[in-house]
């Protein structure tokens, strides 16, 4: 397969090593304004420059393509490449815009071809295990989630808020964990560092039997990277960068006291910890698009996954703007 990159800066980099690394795979080209950095990335991996995605649609056949550039272009480049029926990963958020979210879906769509959104946490493999222990009911019926994603502010980051950029991964994951949508959004956020991008952000998220609080912003001097879940039967911290996962397990019985109350008298906790076999995120995403991309069992994030955790991210700038709770649609 011939496999492209659109957008060679922070995250694009990384998706043309990774094709390189990929048996079967072969990076023909990488496209960037940048000339300087264009022209770098291409030497390192042996492959040719252009600066303009027309100019690699003229000159290469590609198979299929990683779109890694501002989210305001995402629409124009994605659909110049579904329109010709070639495979599109695009890096999150899908789209600027609810309308933009779904022109290029329908373009998808009405072209039958794979279109791919780089929600990469789903891949982490804390995540996918976190999965299946939900599914399996090891924390017994789900109450709540928590998570942080905290650090310093990205240079690189041009059109974007602390929420469409960070929160909208948790979103995902949220809405990925459980299989369900958020109902409704309300968010306390501010620009503490920035004057004109918000940096700073809590989300509260609830859905139909269970909430979520997230915190999101560009200040914290460390990188944090956490999620927690509370359910019926036990409780789990999640570390997205060491790719752990500590499990306490609920030890309570529920009983009567001398004046016959009802009670639930709690004991010590079963601690449990799982060091998980550390794997690169981007390397199983793109792994994944490129099965789906020849009709192989896969597991992608999807154009309309994509679109509601965008939907509730600018419902949750919204609601912060306006300082009122949100419905989220989730109508594609």
């Amino acid at each position: 397969m011939n496999a492209a990159v659109i957008g060679v800066g922070n995250m694009g980099r990384h998706h043309a090593r990774v094709y390189t690394e990929l048996p079967g795979v072969k990076l023909v080209a990488v496209v960037d304004s940048n000339d300087k950095i264009g022209r770098e990335i291409a030497e390192k991996y042996g492959c040719q420059y252009y600066p303009d995605y027309e100019k690699l649609l003229k000159h290469e056949k590609v198979d299929v393509i990683s779109v890694a550039v501002p989210t305001s272009l995402h629409k124009q480049i994605a659909i110049a490449f579904l329109e010709r029926r070639i495979p599109v990963l695009l890096e999150k958020p899908i789209a600027d815009t609810i309308s933009n979210a779904r022109e290029i879906i329908e373009v998808s769509r009405k072209n039958h071809t794979t279109l791919c959104i780089g929600h990469i946490e789903r891949y982490n493999p804390v995540i996918q295990e976190l999965k299946k222990l939900i599914d399996n009911h090891r924390f017994g019926d789900i109450i709540s989630f928590g998570t942080k994603r905290l650090g310093l502010f990205p240079s690189q980051i041009k059109d974007a808020d602390v929420i469409i950029d960070l929160a909208v991964h948790d979103i995902d994951i949220c809405n990925f964990l459980t299989g369900r949508r958020p109902i409704s959004v309300y968010a306390v956020a501010g620009k503490a560092l920035n004057s004109k991008r918000i940096d700073y952000a809590s989300i509260f998220l609830k859905y139909e039997k269970f909430s979520a609080v997230l915190q999101v912003n560009w200040i914290t001097p460390i990188k944090i990277r956490e999620l927690t879940v509370t359910g019926t039967n036990g409780y789990a911290e999640v570390n997205y960068l060491n790719q752990s996962i500590k499990i306490y397990k609920s030890n309570y019985e529920k009983t009567f006291d001398s004046y016959g109350d009802y009670i639930v008298k709690f004991g010590i906790p079963h601690i449990e910890e799982m060091a998980l076999k550390t794997q690169e995120p981007l390397k199983n995403e793109i792994v994944n698009f490129l099965a789906a991309a020849v009709g192989k069992k896969s597991n992608i994030v999807t154009a309309e996954d994509g679109l509601l955790a965008l939907e509730a991210c600018l419902k949750a700038r919204d609601s912060y703007q306006e300082n009122k709770i949100k419905e989220v649609i989730g109508d594609i």
